[in-house]
């Protein structure tokens, strides 16, 4: 049961004026995403909002500035994914750099506390003395944690970025860019994002206090940690996060990251002076997420947060093991989610609108790529399951959705539907987290699909490519993918450049198992180019001729520094 995706091409002029440095390929691109100005498709740090614009800033800055003058302890509390992951060791980091003495990092086990500041987890840190917890990545949803919290006489500072319930947590301080009344235009900051701009205002503040009278701290050393995090955590890189994200790539590129960076940057074989969003989506952050996911992220922070390059090699090493162990687990997850999708009734090879999956043998760490896996495949919203604990009956869910379907409203309007249903639930348009108990998933999985079959209509259901097109004759050349790689930083609402076109299959041979390469001619250009479609061979040999979409690359294997078409999609002609 596969969904075929179709490939449509966008449909761009070239407007606005461009730099001559930028190519008329890349031009085209960049109209294509909405951007007509280099400012718009390659911002700077100085195009970045106002921390003034968020809302509840004020009150942040003051309570981070008393704890700091009193010489307070400060406990920032993260989260088990890389977008926690990386705010906090930002938080830890940066609040060192403006002077707070005592800070301490701390981190739910997922298999321990669940997710967020439970109380469970606030029983824990209860050892630790804190004054002050300030959450990053998660938070606004932890009403009982929190609650906890004050009950033991600490102050609390949320800083979180997801979508808060009908009532906000008793928090001392929120900073969230999606609370209600909040105008800060950017929507889309990660968790470590949020927190790098609780720390601009902090040192603003600080600044005009006369904290720094030797100099202030240059913050712009901690954007390794804010672009791996929110490229990480897959939030829409709008203007603002590209800014983010492209001086995070510039310091990672210059070899001048964290030592954990650099370290798991040479563990995942990568090389840091071309180093792209999608090397850290596909390279880094698995690595520190596998931590989370299988074991504790606490090691997954410790890299994050040590200067020593030793030290960062071993941690780099043993989250390296851990993520292929990782694999492992996934793929024979994976495999059991595809052969349990024969239980479902389907007319033809169509698969039903949304589809929730349990078993329990299934970890609880690696649901939400089970869910990410089948979503691709069938494009479709899917929920997996798993016990939250081996024997527990209570179910911890992941799901993840397409364009036109928002999860967490749909989890939102299914809680007011049916109170109780759900224990807790939280998350954004494209992913979310929930939790039940076991007697419950058959009702759950009955209401979810009756929810998406409401909302879902026939044209949404078809998953398509977006193609910017044929390449000219003159385009397969070192200068272009150059161009395209250094282009961005693509990823979501901004994405890689992607083009489709007919070729000649001249060559073709199975490498590493499940992997195509081939020597294919364009139509009309008399030059082969080298191709590879990952995960591609399907125990079928190609045709003579292909429609294929794909990626312009570089080839740097054995410093031939050529290009390679990387495949995405293919279908006989």
């Amino acid at each position: 049961m596969t969904v075929s995706p179709s490939i449509r091409r966008r449909h761009a002029e070239i407007s606005g004026a461009w730099p001559a440095s930028v190519p008329a390929l890349l031009q085209r691109i960049y109209c294509a995403r909405g951007a007509t100005a280099i400012e718009q498709a390659q911002p700077r740090l100085a195009q970045l909002l106002s921390p003034d614009l968020l809302s509840g800033m004020d009150k942040a800055v003051g309570l981070l500035a008393e704890a700091i003058a009193a010489d307070r302890h400060i406990v920032v509390v993260g989260d088990f994914d890389c977008d926690g992951a990386t705010a906090c060791a930002l938080g830890v980091r940066g609040l060192q750099m403006l002077g707070a003495a005592r800070v301490t990092p701390a981190v739910p086990n997922r298999m321990v506390h669940g997710y967020g500041l439970s109380p469970t987890l606030v029983e824990e840190l209860a050892a630790m003395r804190p004054d002050l917890l300030v959450t990053v990545d998660h938070g606004i949803a932890c009403h009982a944690g929190i609650a906890a919290a004050k009950a033991k006489g600490w102050q609390v500072l949320v800083t979180d970025h997801h979508l808060p319930g009908d009532a906000l947590p008793a928090a001392d301080a929120i900073v969230n860019p999606n609370q209600p009344g909040d105008s800060f235009p950017s929507k889309a900051l990660a968790g470590v994002g949020v927190m790098f701009y609780v720390l601009l205002a902090l040192r603003r503040h600080l600044r005009r206090a006369g904290a720094f009278p030797a100099g202030e701290p240059d913050l712009t050393v901690l954007l390794d940690l804010v672009a791996v995090g929110t490229v990480a955590d897959l939030v829409p890189l709008d203007v603002n996060n590209r800014a983010l994200v492209s001086a995070g790539l510039r310091r990672l590129r210059a070899g001048q990251g964290s030592a954990g960076l650099r370290a798991l940057i040479d563990v995942a074989g990568r090389t840091a002076a071309t180093l792209s969003a999608s090397d850290i989506g596909y390279a880094i952050a698995p690595r520190l997420n596998a931590a989370g996911r299988l074991e504790d992220m606490a090691l997954g922070i410790e890299c994050l947060l040590t200067d020593d390059p030793v030290q960062a090699a071993e941690i780099a090493q043993l989250l390296n093991g851990i993520n292929a162990e990782r694999r492992g687990v996934q793929q024979q997850m994976v495999d059991e989610a595809v052969a349990a999708l024969g239980q479902f009734h389907v007319d033809g090879d169509e698969p039903p609108v949304a589809l929730c999956l349990f078993d329990a043998d299934w970890h609880p760490g690696v649901v939400g790529l089970v869910a990410s896996k089948l979503k691709e495949r069938l494009h479709r919203p899917v929920i997996a399951f798993a016990p939250a604990e081996p024997g527990s009956d209570s179910l911890r869910g992941s799901a993840r959705s397409i364009p036109g379907f928002h999860i967490r409203d749909a989890l939102a309007a299914i809680d007011a539907a049916y109170p109780g249903l759900m224990v807790k639930f939280g998350g954004h348009a494209m992913a979310a987290g929930l939790s039940l108990q076991q007697a419950d998933f058959a009702r759950f999985a009955e209401v979810f699909h009756a929810r998406a079959q409401a909302l879902l209509d026939a044209s949404l259901l078809r998953a398509e490519l977006h193609s910017d097109g044929e390449l000219r004759g003159d385009e397969f050349e070192r200068l272009h993918a150059e161009a395209l790689r250094d282009g961005g930083p693509w990823g979501q609402g901004f994405p890689e450049p992607l083009f489709d076109g007919e070729f000649d299959v001249l060559e073709w041979r199975v490498v590493g198992e499940r992997h195509l390469k081939f020597s294919l001619r364009a139509v009309g250009r008399a030059q082969p180019v080298n191709a590879i479609h990952f995960s591609g061979w399907k125990d079928q040999p190609p045709p003579l001729r292909i429609h294929a979409a794909y990626q312009l690359d570089t080839d740097d294997y054995q410093d031939r520094r050529g290009i390679q078409l990387v495949i995405r999609h293919w279908l006989p002609v």
